[in-house]
């Protein structure tokens, strides 16, 4: 079968089983590899040892998967029209703000599906197909290779941006031993914005394309198991689990595109929850109401501690005061605990 035919096939299928587009790159990915070094070199990556763990198999696809000539790379929108106004959820100290990609059903299995799924259909086509499929699972460089592929460009924020579709989508791959015919790599479009270098709530972009994830929420939220530093608990403000303020900020955000993809949906309103509630929640309703979620990634521990200082930085009341001393009498993390403090202290010297 002649590649372009099969190309737009693969299309077509991705298309019905909810992916919003689809490129096709090589496997040279020299220039990213040196920007990757660059950045564990410089300790940019934290406690992500799994960043350094596979050497050059992240910017080597071959390494990963010999025999790898080509990759199919696939992006799947996750905004969803009736979520609650993010803005309004940061302005609002007494809710929690989760990031809007975690809201919905994990999207790696989902994806990983419908990847095999293509995958099938592709081995129906062709004879001696090999292939490994990767949503966020393996060391791979998804945005570079997104970005090589066609899908959007590496913005000034590190996140890929499609000009038609802002940034508010996932990424999925097929590596593959069949020899497409190569899309065009994207343009940049960043210009001289530098909203989200300027917006970013913890400095954590300390340059246009370079972010250090030790600053970033993000990774303080989810990555990072211990003690969260005392100089980013201001700035973490009401978020819990993720920021999406270098994307709220991105001009080009205003095309986002809503999901086809039904699982997505926001559960238990975690689009905008007050923080006390989920404070409040046993370690079984966490698991039960963050169950195939995103957020289920993270520990008990950690969701109260994040919660924790969304507390600290709250609006000043007694019931609060009160949760948290309850808390802290009711278990026994000296982690937990010392945020815990620090929120008291907060709120009491509080006007």
């Amino acid at each position: 079968m002649k590649s372009q035919l099969l190309k737009s096939k693969i299309k077509d299928w991705a298309y019905d089983l909810g992916f919003d587009d689809v490129g096709f790159t090589d496997i040279d990915l020299k220039e990213d590899e040196t920007h990757l070094l660059n950045w564990l070199e410089n300790k940019f990556h934290g406690e992500m040892h799994y960043m350094e763990k596979h050497g050059v198999k992240r910017s080597r696809p071959n390494k990963l998967m010999p025999g790898t000539v080509r990759v199919i790379s696939f992006r799947m929108n996750y905004l969803q029209e009736n979520t609650y106004d993010s803005k309004k959820v940061l302005e609002n100290k007494n809710l929690g703000y989760i990031s809007r990609y975690a809201l919905g059903k994990d999207y790696h299995s989902e994806m990983r599906d419908r990847l095999h799924i293509i995958a099938k259909k592709i081995n129906n086509e062709v004879d001696d197909f090999k292939y490994r499929a990767f949503v966020d699972s393996a060391p791979v460089l998804e945005k570079a290779i997104g970005q090589k592929s066609g899908l959007g460009w590496i913005g000034k924020n590190t996140l890929l941006i499609n000009k038609k579709n802002g940034s508010y989508f996932f990424l999925g791959e097929i590596y593959t031993n069949i020899e497409f015919d190569i899309d065009k790599k994207s343009e940049n479009f960043c210009g001289q914005c530098s909203e989200c270098i300027d917006k970013c709530p913890t400095n954590a972009i300390i340059s246009p394309y370079v972010l250090d994830a030790k600053k970033c929420i993000a990774y303080l939220t989810i990555e990072l198991k211990g003690s969260i530093p005392n100089e980013y608990r201001d700035s973490i403000g009401n978020r819990i689990f993720g920021c999406d303020d270098c994307q709220l900020v991105c001009p080009w955000n205003r095309f986002s595109e809503e999901t086809r993809i039904e699982e997505f949906t926001h559960k238990h309103e975690l689009d905008s929850p007050t923080l006390i509630n989920l404070f409040n929640w046993t370690e079984k309703e966490f698991k039960d109401n963050t169950k195939d979620t995103p957020i289920n990634r993270i520990s008990y521990f950690q969701w109260l501690r994040n919660i924790t200082i969304g507390l600290g930085n709250s609006e000043k009341s007694q019931d609060i005061i009160q949760a948290l001393k309850k808390k802290k009498k009711n278990q026994n993390s000296e982690i937990l605990n010392e945020h815990i403090d620090w929120a008291i202290r907060k709120l009491e010297c509080s006007s």
